[in-house]
């Protein structure tokens, strides 16, 4: 196999820039958050809570710009039965930002949580805790494993060099900066990743576009000339599923640890605010080129080029158009300036991934459910082996599982049909509890599973209405995983109030309250107060308040949290403490 020197010595220089940035990150913050008397573990996991506006807005940014982010949006541009009009990510992901910092940041910020579980454990207890803690896990390690493997057949298409030992490589140091210096180290080297995604794809574009094979973009995006059109429509009988895809990703994207990490380590809740809208802007610039490249791709006579006569889409390479574009229509110069944009958004996904994956783990699942009264350099330690553990699972499955894109689509699906209904009860409706909780884990779960898996072959055993057959393959066209999302949140709410009736009225005795989530909601199973904190009096527990008897109130009091809704009220960890 021939080597492009060329192209390894531009990897090798990245790889080292990105490493060294990491450990001066990790070194510049090594005191940060400890000197007030703050924890090391809680440093690691959301760095003090100090993380400016320049450094967050590009770490936050980076969390959706990864590699799944460029090359996927490019490639649904280039496909002939897509087209733009289903490259959905960089709105559908800018719009999750935006709705995510006006709802969601504020009241998470504001308690002081520390990860995106505490307030599931906080009120449905610490089983409930780990049961989301599953759909969370898999989310983050099928991400990983399945960027990690675009990585690998990104830089054999444009260097030539062996798929396993590149992703092993990058792994490694992504693993390596994380281990050393937590979210001050991913959240630095963020910055130079995006820097290098947007001057490697922006500097390759215009070499592309003055190709003699390509075509005029303007004209090919509505007119047939190589294939499609790569505007590209929505069919009338797809109008549903199109609108249930963008929901996924417009709510879908807001439940993920990778975005909370960086809304708790914003130093107040305006910030963390801002970070958000600064990121959803973000997210639109950075499609912009991936997007011309698509279209570049679909405006290409592939037979004047190196590639050969048959396009990418009949040799079942459209996943790769991006390096592909960037290696036939690109002088080699120009191309390894691109692998290096593509090798950043890969790292800058991938260490953010393993990163949140450890803070839950170490937070909610050791710390807090089984080893309560560990201490902060044990909490260190095990997010150390965790990092490594998660990220040696993510680098295994992309070098030896053919369907990790499959894995990875069926678990963000259980992110959104699972943890926001979930998200949404906790932050914003009185009164939910553990029962109900889990009637809408089942409930999501059923229904989401129900539907089936093209891309893991995964057959259905609910036909929803509108379902087709193609190649022997069932394709759900009704928008059952924004139903699936509905109906699980509704569970929630219908059973919450439904076993608090039935307890609080004598129908059923007190002592069937086994989870003791309506009646005993002081009891070992919602962990104190010095617990969850960590020794910080930073969460308001008025949700663990005994429960009334009164049954009389407004529909609105009675249903909404109205005090996470107010603009009223503490930026800050801080003032809650002094309020208590």
């Amino acid at each position: 196999m021939a080597i492009h020197a060329e192209g390894l010595v531009a990897i090798v220089i990245f790889y080292v820039m990105i490493l060294c940035v990491g450990i001066w990150a990790a070194w510049k913050n090594k005191n940060s958050g400890v000197e007030g008397g703050g924890d090391r573990s809680e440093r690691i996991m959301v760095g003090g809570r100090d993380i400016g506006l320049f450094v967050g807005g590009f770490t936050m940014t980076a969390t959706w710009v990864g590699g799944g982010y460029i090359n996927g949006t490019a490639e649904y541009v280039y496909l002939p039965d897509y087209g733009l009009a289903w490259a959905q990510a960089p709105f559908g992901y800018a719009l999750s930002l935006v709705v995510g910092g006006l709802f969601f940041a504020k009241p998470m910020r504001s308690r002081g949580y520390v990860t995106m579980l505490d307030p599931f454990q906080q009120l449905y207890g610490k089983r409930m805790g780990g049961l989301l803690f599953i759909p969370a896990l898999m989310g983050e390690i099928f991400w990983s494993a399945a960027i990690l493997s675009a990585l690998g057949a990104t830089l054999s298409v444009i260097v030539d060099i062996n798929i396993n030992m590149s992703v092993v490589i990058s792994a490694l140091i992504a693993i390596f900066y994380t281990l050393v210096g937590g979210l001050y180290s991913v959240a630095y080297t963020d910055v130079v990743q995006l820097f290098c995604i947007f001057l490697g794809l922006w500097i390759s574009v215009p070499f592309a576009l003055s190709n003699p094979a390509v075509s005029d973009i303007t004209v090919t995006a509505k007119e047939i000339i190589h294939q499609s059109p790569w505007l590209g429509k929505i069919e009338p009988e797809d109008k549903w599923l199109w609108a249930d895809n963008f929901c996924l990703l417009m709510l879908g994207g807001i439940p993920w640890q990778v975005y909370f990490q960086r809304v708790l380590s914003a130093s107040s809740a305006t910030y963390a605010q801002v970070l958000s809208f600064l990121a959803a802007f973000g997210c639109l610039v950075m499609a912009v080129p991936s997007v011309l490249i698509g279209a570049i791709g679909a405006s290409t006579d592939w037979n004047q080029t190196t590639y050969g006569s048959l396009p990418p889409k009949d040799r079942d390479e459209s996943d790769m158009i991006l390096p592909i574009v960037l290696q036939h229509l690109c002088p080699p110069y120009v191309s390894f300036f691109g692998l290096g944009a593509v090798s950043a958004a890969v790292m800058s996904s991938a260490d953010s991934s393993i990163l949140s994956a450890s803070s839950m783990f170490a937070r909610n699942i050791y710390q807090l459910t089984f080893r309560q009264s560990a201490s902060d350099t044990e909490i260190v330690w095990v997010m150390r082996f965790t990092i490594f553990v998660f990220g040696a699972l993510a680098t295994a499955m992309a070098l030896l599982t053919g369907s990790v894109y499959g894995l990875w689509y069926l678990s963000s699906d259980l992110v959104y049909v699972i943890i926001f209904p979930q998200l949404l009860s906790v932050l914003f409706v009185k009164g939910t509890n553990t029962y109900g909780s889990v009637a809408g884990y089942i409930f999501g779960l059923l229904l989401r599973i129900g539907g089936g898996e093209p891309y893991l072959k995964l057959p259905p055993f609910i036909y929803y209405p509108g379902w087709v057959t193609q190649e022997r393959i069932h394709h759900q066209r009704f928008p059952f995983k924004t139903m699936s999302m509905l109906a699980s949140f509704l569970a929630n709410v219908a059973f919450s109030y439904l076993t608090k009736y039935l307890f609080e009225s004598g129908l059923w005795s007190y002592k069937y309250d086994f989870l003791d989530a309506v009646v005993s909601k002081h009891s070992k199973e919602i962990m104190d107060k010095d617990t969850l904190v960590s020794n910080h009096d930073n969460i308001i527990l008025s949700e663990m308040a005994p429960v009334k008897q009164s049954l009389g109130a407004s529909l609105a009091g009675t249903f909404i949290n109205s005090e996470i809704l107010s603009d009223d009220g503490a930026s800050s960890p801080e003032a809650f403490h002094n309020e208590n």
